[in-house]
């Protein structure tokens, strides 16, 4: 006979995952992989061999792992899969500071996209997996679900692409946050425009 729902999940009518735990990369480009990682998420290596490496950038024990399989074929750009994994940031701050940290380290995101509900920068590691860097737009998930239940989202499901150089110096300038998170207005014909450039 199947057990009751957990309290814990008595809110939700169902049982699930508590959290996302771990995304894993084979590469045959370990090393690069390991590094470049290492720079981008902050991350530090909680345990390492030949033929596996753990990276974290919080309490858990592995965020990343990285399995080292030589001769690996690139995966075609058009094939199916995952298309990007995304981390979210505290605070513009946060973000903008990453920005600058990884530009100095001479990585620099390929889009810059206001989606509405986040401003995300998306970046290419050196496998060309689509790794996103974002800050949440709304305070709290009432503000963002009253944000789609007013159509925003099927307008444009893409976002408007924005300058992050330009972006930083408004917020250098004092201009408040919200202003610099509102996603700008454009016309049905230009959405399709806001895409990034194929890899």
């Amino acid at each position: 006979m199947p057990s009751a729902i957990p309290p814990t999940a008595a809110a939700r009518g169902k049982i699930a995952p508590a959290k996302f735990a771990h995304i894993v990369y084979r590469t045959a480009r370990y090393a690069e992989m390991i590094a470049w990682h290492r720079i981008a998420l902050e991350a530090e290596v909680m345990a390492a061999s030949p033929m596996l490496t753990f990276l974290t950038f919080d309490a858990e024990h592995h965020r990343v792992a990285i399995v080292n399989m030589p001769g690996l074929e690139d995966r075609p750009t058009s094939a199916a899969g995952v298309d990007h994994c995304a981390y979210a940031y505290n605070s513009l701050d946060d973000l903008f500071a990453t920005y600058e940290r990884l530009a100095a380290e001479g990585i620099k995101p390929y889009w810059c996209i206001n989606h509405g509900l986040s401003l995300s920068m998306y970046y290419r590691d050196p496998d060309n997996n689509q790794v996103e860097f974002q800050v949440d737009v709304f305070d709290s998930v009432d503000a963002c679900n009253a944000w789609f239940a007013e159509g925003h989202f099927d307008a444009n499901p893409i976002g408007v692409k924005f300058d992050p150089e330009a972006l930083i110096e408004r917020h250098r300038n004092g201009e408040d946050r919200a202003t610099l998170l509102r996603q700008p207005s454009i016309k049905p014909e230009e959405v399709l425009a806001q895409l990034p450039s194929p890899a």
